[in-house]
C-alpha cells in the first residue's frame, strides 16, 4: 500500500513539472501557496543569512509575501517594497535600483489577485541574474491561465495554490530550481528532499497532479474562450455604466480577471444588493473589511474611484448567459443605487 501510495505522488509530481517545463525532482509538496511562499522568504533568509539580510519585493504583493516580509524584518532583515505604476506593473529599472551589495532574493508575484495584471518577470530575472541574485515569483494566479515555464520566466523558486487551478483545497506546490539550496522549512523525518518533513496528503497532492495534467490538455482554448467572454462583460457593463473604471492593465492581463470601480460608490453595498453574484470587492481574503485595497492605494487610484472596485473572475465552467446576466444585475444595482445616492467618500 505504501508502493502504491509514493507511486501515485511521483505521478503527480511528474505532472506538475510538466506543465511547469521543470524535472519532477524540483517540485516540492505543500500545504498552500502560502506555505510556499513563507518556505521562500523564511528558509532562504536563514540559510544566506551570512551572505545578506536584504530583499526586494513590490507593493502590490499578496499578503502571504508582505507579511512574511514583514515578519522578517523584525528579525533583523532589510526589505525594499517597490512601487509600481498606474496599471499595477513593476518597472524592473526600479527593482534594479534597489539592489543592494547585501540583497540576496528579489521576489515578484507573476500576476496581481486583484488586477490580474501580469509583470516583466524575464526582465527582472537577467536583472537579479546579472547581479547574481535569486529569484522567485508568487505564481498563485497566473498557473492554468497563461504559459508559466520556469525557464522562459528565469525564476529559481514559483510559487502554486492548488484551488487556483481546480485542484482541493488546501494543497500547494513550490518549484526550487535544481542545485538552490536552502535551509528545511519544517524538520523531521525528511520527506519531500528533506526540505519539507510531515507525511504528504497523498489525495490532495494526486488532484494538484492531474489538475495540472488537464491544464497541458486544454489551457490555450481555454483561455481564448474565457478572454471572450471577459471582453463580452467588460463590453456590457462599460455599456451600461460608462464611467465604470478598469483597474489593472488594458493588455497585460490575465484572461480571466475584470477588476472595475464604480466611482463614488461603495463596492459592498453593490454586492450586498446582488447576493446571487459570486465576486468580491478585491482580493478574497479582504472581504469582510471597507478599506480600500493595498494594491489600488499602490497603483494611486483615489479612494474615490477605489473604494467602489469589484473584482469579477471567469472559470471554465462560466457561460455566456452567465455573463449577461452578471452585467444586467450590476448595472441596474449602480443605477437604482445612484438614484437614491448615500456617499460617504
Amino acid at each position: 500500500m505504501g508502493k502504491k501510495a509514493k507511486e501515485a505522488l511521483e505521478t503527480a509530481r511528474g505532472q506538475i513539472s510538466t506543465l511547469l517545463g521543470c524535472e519532477e525532482n524540483e517540485i516540492i509538496f505543500t500545504s498552500s501557496g502560502t506555505e510556499s511562499n513563507n518556505m521562500v522568504l523564511k528558509s532562504l533568509a536563514w540559510t544566506l543569512r551570512n551572505k545578506g539580510r536584504h530583499i526586494i519585493t513590490t507593493k502590490i504583493e499578496h499578503p502571504a509575501i508582505i507579511n512574511t516580509a514583514l515578519f522578517l524584518m523584525e528579525t533583523g532583515c532589510d526589505v525594499t517594497f517597490v512601487p509600481v505604476d498606474k496599471y499595477g506593473q513593476v518597472d524592473p529599472d526600479e527593482v534594479k535600483k534597489a539592489i543592494q551589495k547585501d540583497t540576496i532574493l528579489i521576489t515578484v508575484m507573476h500576476a496581481n489577485n486583484e488586477t490580474g495584471t501580469i509583470q516583466p518577470l524575464a526582465e527582472i530575472s537577467s536583472i537579479a541574474r546579472e547581479h547574481g541574485i535569486l529569484f522567485h515569483t508568487d505564481a498563485a494566479q497566473s498557473v492554468g491561465k497563461i504559459e508559466t515555464k520556469v525557464d522562459d520566466l528565469g525564476v529559481d523558486f514559483l510559487t502554486i495554490a492548488g484551488h487556483k487551478i481546480y485542484a482541493p483545497k488546501g494543497v500547494g506546490a513550490l518549484y526550487i530550481r535544481k542545485g538552490v539550496k536552502i535551509e528545511p522549512f519544517m524538520h523531521g523525518g525528511g520527506q519531500e528532499m528533506g526540505l519539507r518533513s510531515s507525511t504528504e496528503n497523498v489525495i490532495l497532492n494526486v488532484g494538484l497532479g492531474r489538475a495540472c495534467e488537464l491544464i497541458l490538455d486544454s489551457l490555450s482554448d481555454d483561455m481564448s474562450r474565457i478572454r471572450g467572454l471577459r471582453d463580452r462583460l467588460h463590453d456590457r457593463i462599460r455599456s451600461a455604466i460608462p464611467d465604470a473604471a478598469l483597474n489593472g492593465h488594458p493588455e497585460m492581463r490575465l484572461p480571466n480577471t475584470l477588476f472595475l470601480s464604480f466611482p463614488g460608490m461603495i463596492g459592498e453595498e453593490i454586492l450586498r444588493e446582488i447576493p446571487d453574484l459570486c465576486t468580491s470587492t478585491g482580493a478574497a481574503c479582504h472581504e469582510q473589511s471597507v478599506t480600500l485595497s493595498h494594491v489600488l492605494g499602490a497603483m494611486g487610484v483615489s479612494k474615490q474611484v477605489g473604494m467602489g472596485a469589484i473584482r469579477l473572475t471567469l472559470g471554465r465552467p462560466t457561460t455566456e448567459a452567465e455573463v449577461d446576466q452578471a452585467a444586467q444585475w450590476l448595472a441596474k444595482a449602480v443605477k437604482e443605487m445612484r438614484i437614491c445616492p448615500n456617499p460617504r467618500y
